[in-house]
């Protein structure tokens, strides 16, 4: 059943709709990526000398620049890592548009969704979003304890926060946080599953682009699945 919500959500890619908001958060994400690359190879210029004396081998020069380009192989590979609190970044902003869109499309009977109030959103996303990057710089200091298990435990892990964020705003847009909650907790295994399944494309560089937005619309789809079969 997941399989078919997310079915249902990249069949959408073609809707006008989808694509303005995938280009708006294609730029947001490359630049938040690129920013943080920037302020990581700044700091590293900063702080590197370039030129150090060592004893027998004298001057050596240049090492400002090879750190510069090693740092630029750790962001590549922290851009894994740094894809998940971005996707996070992207629910906040995006999140009604392509609710609204998906319901358009395939739930036209609906009445107007409960828009979450701009602060309200916000603050929730800074919140998720300090979360996230706080348990995913733990996940990367415990990754060198588990060695080839550290994949699955950012997945496990990415999965349940991302799947409780998705899940929780996306009901929330149907009835109140507090019934959105019950909600969620009464579904957490599906929900749990669909999360992980948006983490583990999260960690494929170029794919992960493309998953915020589809991350929302199999959100969507699953609430309202979910939602059916409890009033039935």
């Amino acid at each position: 059943m997941i399989f078919n919500d997310f079915s249902k959500a990249l069949a959408q890619l073609s809707d006008p709709r989808f694509r303005k908001i995938l280009v708006m958060g294609l730029g947001l994400t490359v630049a938040l990526l690129v920013g943080i690359s920037v302020a990581v190879l700044w700091l590293v210029g900063f702080v590197t000398p370039d030129v150090i004396t060592l004893p027998l081998i004298g001057e050596v020069r240049g090492l400002d620049s090879l750190f510069s380009f090693a740092a630029i192989g750790v962001m590549m590979l922290m851009s894994v890592f740094l894809m998940v609190p971005v996707a996070s970044a992207f629910t906040g902003l995006f999140l009604e548009e392509v609710a609204d869109a998906v319901e358009d499309t395939h739930y036209p009977h609906l009445p107007p969704a409960l828009h979450t109030g701009a602060y309200d959103t916000f603050r929730d996303s800074v919140n998720f979003f300090g979360v996230l990057v706080a348990v995913n710089a733990l996940a990367l200091g415990m990754a060198v304890f588990i060695g080839p298990l550290a994949p699955v435990m950012f997945w496990l892990v990415n999965g349940y926060l991302l799947g409780r964020e998705y899940f929780q705003m996306v009901a929330m847009r149907r009835m109140g946080r507090i019934e959105a909650s019950q909600f969620r907790r009464k579904n957490r295994a599906q929900v749990w599953l669909a999360g992980t399944l948006m983490a583990i494309p999260l960690s494929v560089p170029l794919i992960n682009l493309l998953i915020p937005i589809l991350g929302v619309a199999t959100f969507t789809h699953l609430f309202h699945r979910l939602a059916k079969s409890s009033a039935g």
